[in-house]
């Protein structure tokens, strides 16, 4: 396993990010434990959650999975860069959600019980509040950081231009501000590469991409038929109106000899400024599967300009995809 600095940071996470969204509802807690310790075995140090997370069991079902997981001991949270994120409604009561100081307070202290430890390594937002000032959001933020209760401030789901207008507002406040943004990026969602990109570059804030896979549809969909019938209704639509891409795309990872997801991941890893993709294996096997053959994967020029010929990204950065 190979590490990379988060952002600007020091801290040093693994190329690859262990997604827990289907423990509990997808995956059983049993499974889920053997996914976990079997990441730590892998050298994947890097575990990412959301106090929303749970499904059918419940919104924090997922951070209570962890908190147990972490209750065996062995060393597991010391080893654990821990991130988890804020923002949903965790109730119908109106200031039990969103980004007030007083939800930061007290979804902090909830993911804290839950997930049994006394830190949160990277707490990020998951999604914008446009009715939060940010000096509102960053006294509650650096609060929490003195009281040794968070490290590190990320974001997810973040415009260019709200990132940019955390960062700023963080420096006049004198604090360290975004270190990171979760974003939804893959090779069939290319928008961030226009402005959320260039402003985390530009900020020194690390890319985590989610949904590396698009849901599945880049792991090879078309050539594993058994894979193609557990596929929704929804997702069987998509894959018909992508089918000539995606022929196209897993004609060109045959040719390399590669599993398309590794090819995927290897692609994101290739990106400037992307710390590392966020994979959420629903079984064991596929931890151990195509998600570690992609940090042994070096993409060739020539391979590249393929991959972006199948699936043009947005024209590059901002203004130029749609200015002179």
């Amino acid at each position: 396993m190979h590490y990379r600095r988060l952002g600007r940071t020091a801290l040093q996470v693994s190329e690859l990010c262990l997604g827990t969204m289907n423990f509990g509802p997808q995956t059983p807690e049993d499974e889920s434990f053997a996914i976990m310790d079997r990441a730590i075995e892998l050298g994947i140090n890097f575990f990412d959650t959301a106090n929303r997370y749970g499904g059918d069991k419940g919104a924090g079902a997922t951070e209570s999975i962890i908190g147990r997981w972490f209750a065996q001991g062995g060393g597991r949270r010391d080893k654990i860069v821990l991130a988890t994120k804020l923002f949903g409604a965790m109730s119908e009561w109106p200031n039990d959600g969103r980004l007030s100081a007083r939800h930061i307070k007290m979804a902090c202290e909830d993911s804290l019980q839950r997930m049994q430890t006394d830190h949160i390594d990277l707490y990020q937002m998951h999604h914008v509040d446009r009715t939060a000032p940010w000096e509102e959001i960053w006294q509650a933020m650096d609060t929490l950081i003195q009281q040794g209760k968070i490290t590190y401030v990320g974001s997810s789901n973040f415009a260019g231009w709200h990132i940019a207008r955390a960062n700023e507002a963080a420096t006049r406040l004198r604090t360290l501000g975004l270190v990171s943004e979760q974003s939804h990026y893959n090779l069939l969602v290319r928008t961030v590469e226009l402005e959320v990109l260039p402003a985390c570059r530009e900020y020194g804030v690390g890319v985590i991409p989610w949904s590396p896979l698009s849901g599945g549809l880049l792991g090879g969909v078309l050539g594993d038929s058994d894979r193609a019938r557990r596929q929704s209704p929804q997702s069987l639509k998509r894959i018909d109106k992508l089918r000539p891409k995606l022929e196209q795309w897993e004609k060109l990872c045959g040719d390399l000899g590669e599993d398309p997801a590794a090819v995927a991941l290897a692609w994101l890893l290739a990106q400037d400024g992307v710390t590392c993709p966020i994979i959420g294996p629903r079984t064991l096997g596929q931890l151990d599967g195509a998600s570690l053959r992609s940090l042994e994967i070096t993409l060739a020029p020539d391979t590249l300009t393929a991959i972006d010929a199948i699936f043009p990204g947005p024209g590059g950065t901002a203004p130029e995809a749609y200015a002179w």
